[in-house]
């Protein structure tokens, strides 16, 4: 192998930046199907929430820290604009959101 030079070298933060080469159209498909798997795991929770008005078995703490989390994610998906990580974050966000409004109003 080859030793590159240190002119020759791209730090990995501008080798993974936007624009400076394209994202497979496969890459990003992943990127959306696994987006959709790990937001959408929080719809049939949202549901039976919202169905049974029950929310005594639901942590306030972890779904408060989830949302932060998620906030996070989602700040960080805008500003590498990667649209599976902005979707996804977004989605889980008002769902997450959604569960901690249930959790405070019935208990």
């Amino acid at each position: 192998m080859a030793h590159l030079a240190m002119r020759d070298r791209i730090p990995l933060w501008e080798a993974a930046s936007p624009g400076t080469r394209p994202v497979p159209l496969s890459v990003e498909l992943l990127g959306f199907v696994a987006a959709a798997l790990t937001s959408l795991c929080w719809l049939p929770q949202t549901w039976r929430t919202l169905r049974t008005r029950d929310a005594r078995a639901i942590s306030l703490w972890t779904q408060i820290l989830l949302a932060c989390g998620t906030v996070l994610w989602l700040v960080y998906g805008v500003q590498i604009l990667s649209w599976p990580v902005i979707v996804a974050n977004a989605l889980t966000l008002l769902l997450v959101l959604a569960i901690i409004t249930m959790k405070l109003r019935f208990g």
